[in-house]
């Protein structure tokens, strides 16, 4: 009677499971190598940082083992489906360096053996299965209504049921005879078709995941849906369908699907009598919240979303190095003693994934991204710098391509020696930080902040500086003139003196220093001030002075 049925539901379905298996047949690859895959849904263009994350640790283990890595796009919800989706999905992983061995590529083409890869266009594979599942009478028709299966739960609800949900004397249409079943069909009934749980309450299912160890957990006791009723699968099924048939052996995603969809996938793998691949569940990237752990949201956390490195201008390199540290503590030991290794060069092992969850900390990422850009040449910051700022400071990047021989030489400054200048952490820092450079921004500045000074001292400390100034001098030759006006005006040359003597002295060298840095640059705090008054050069520095000093003594 199963074989009988599953001609009536399925007449149109010829293909076999052995036609299948010809069709996608084992890997021709090492024993060791790893095949595994990324599974988005066209559900939303701004990925999470824990995708990023899993896609980073996936593609490594994969290359390392000399496997396959494969991107197949999961959009049976087509009610969720957005579009542009896709397109935005990979673009991100392009931009972060994630390849793919084979799956879809822009503009909807396959690559690869193993396709379709979008689920949508697998609808064939997943009815012969289904089909297969009926014919050994472990999936059966469901006729029941959207209101009767509310009915069901409602009446779960009241007699207090421990489970809610399609099964045992609930699964009404589990016992449906043939001749039930075709008289429906006659009439036009439409059905989805469900999996006979093999489970009841009570029964566990235990498994061996590659980074918690053994995970035991109730096994799933719903008869659940595994074709809708237009024939496409929820993702559960198609998981199945696909991971079996894509010949994945490794399953690498977040922690939040380790429960009773795995116990579900379990089942179905053992009905259809294929191989259950190896899961690697990997734990929520955290965060502290009032000394308190919690997964990272999109919803709270402007951190959780991979937009939000791009458009505050975090380098590729600095993101996926952050991420290869919450993978592996050991990458960061890797890194000291391999400064100058591409980060491919290191191997993430799946055995060191923490089993409890990693904490993000913007401030570390911060730190790792300092030390990265630290190491880049001017011509490299200006050239990301500016790429940035095309899409997120269209002013700020004018002012780069108007002045770029400039530019350059302002980058250049602090940088290049032993212990560069560690001032930017992301593209976005950059205008905030060296935006009195440009004489456009400079001019607008509408307060000079000199401290607790005379502005008299100040005004004429000021104008000998810019009289005795000269952009020949060497850095020795140049602050010696500054020493030597100091007794002029009641500074001390020597701050060590100073501070043996205050009361004798209105201030110090680094007073007067600190006069002229706020004059070049309306800031206490710059790079070398030498470098900055020799790219101004001596006409830009005096009119500066005279600007500062009008400003001052308004």
């Amino acid at each position: 009677m199963s074989k009988k049925l599953a001609e009536l539901l399925f007449p149109n379905v010829k293909t076999t499971l052995e036609d299948l298996e010809k069709k996608f047949p084992q890997r021709n690859l090492p024993q060791t190598a790893v095949v595994t895959r990324f599974a988005p849904s066209p559900t939303g263009k701004d990925l999470h940082l824990g995708h990023l994350f899993n896609c980073l640790v996936a593609s490594r283990i994969a290359k390392a083992s000399n496997g396959v890595y494969f991107l197949r796009i999961e959009d049976t919800d087509k009610k969720r489906e957005i579009a542009g989706s896709v397109e935005a999905i990979l673009k991100t992983l392009k931009h972060y360096g994630i390849s793919f061995t084979e799956g879809r590529s822009f503009g909807g083409k396959d690559f690869g053996n193993y396709g379709p890869y979008l689920q949508s266009e697998r609808a064939e594979i997943y009815q012969t299965v289904a089909k297969h599942l009926v014919e050994i009478d472990k999936a059966y028709p469901c006729f029941c209504s959207e209101e009767e299966i509310e009915n069901i739960r409602i009446k779960q609800t009241e007699l207090k049921c421990p489970n809610l949900g399609y099964y045992g004397e609930y699964a009404k249409c589990s016992s449906l005879t043939y001749e039930e079943i075709e008289e429906k069909i006659k009439r036009g009934e439409k059905f989805v078709l469900r999996f006979r749980s093999p489970a009841k309450a009570g029964d566990r299912i235990t498994y061996h995941d590659a980074i918690k160890g053994e995970i035991t957990l109730d096994a799933n006791i719903n008869d659940a849906v595994i074709l809708k009723s237009d024939g496409i699968p929820p993702y559960n099924f198609a998981h199945v369908c696909d991971d079996h048939f894509m010949r994945t052996n490794l399953v690498i995603r977040g922690e939040e699907y380790s429960g009773t969809p795995t116990s579900e996938h379990i089942q179905i793998f053992n009905a259809c009598g294929y191989q259950v691949p190896q899961y690697a569940h990997n734990p929520h990237i955290q965060k502290l919240d009032n000394g308190k752990r919690r997964k990272i949201s999109k919803s709270k956390d402007p951190e959780a979303s991979v937009s939000f490195y791009t458009r505050d201008g975090y380098p590729v390199q600095a993101v996926v190095e952050y991420l290869l540290n919450l993978a592996n503590s050991n990458f960061e030991s890797w890194r000291n003693a391999n400064p100058n290794e591409d980060n491919r060069e290191f191997q993430i092992d799946i055995n060191k994934l923490s089993n409890s969850g990693s904490l993000f900390d913007l401030m570390k990422l911060n730190d790792v991204s300092k030390t990265i850009i630290a190491s880049f040449t001017a011509e490299k910051i200006y050239e990301l710098t500016n790429e940035w700022a095309k899409v997120f400071a269209p002013e700020f990047s004018a002012l780069l391509e108007k002045n770029k021989e400039y530019s350059i030489k302002m980058f250049s400054i602090d940088r290049g020696n032993v212990k560069p200048r560690k001032d930017i952490a992301k593209w976005n820092d950059v205008p905030v930080l060296y935006d009195y450079f440009f004489d456009e921004k400079f001019f607008d500045i509408k307060a000079f902040d000199f401290g607790n000074f005379e502005k008299e001292d100040i005004t004429k400390i000021l104008n000998n500086y810019a009289s005795i100034y000269d952009e020949n001098d060497s850095k020795d030759e140049w602050f010696s003139k500054i020493k030597s006006i100091c007794p002029e005006y009641g500074f001390s040359s020597d701050v060590k003196e100073f501070k043996a003597n205050p009361t004798l002295f209105k201030g110090h060298v680094g007073d007067i220093s600190s006069f002229i840095r706020v004059a070049l640059t309306g800031r206490k705090n710059t790079p070398d001030l030498y470098e900055i008054a020799r790219l101004l050069k001596k006409e830009n520095l005096k009119t500066r002075i005279e600007h500062a000093l009008s400003v001052l003594n308004k």
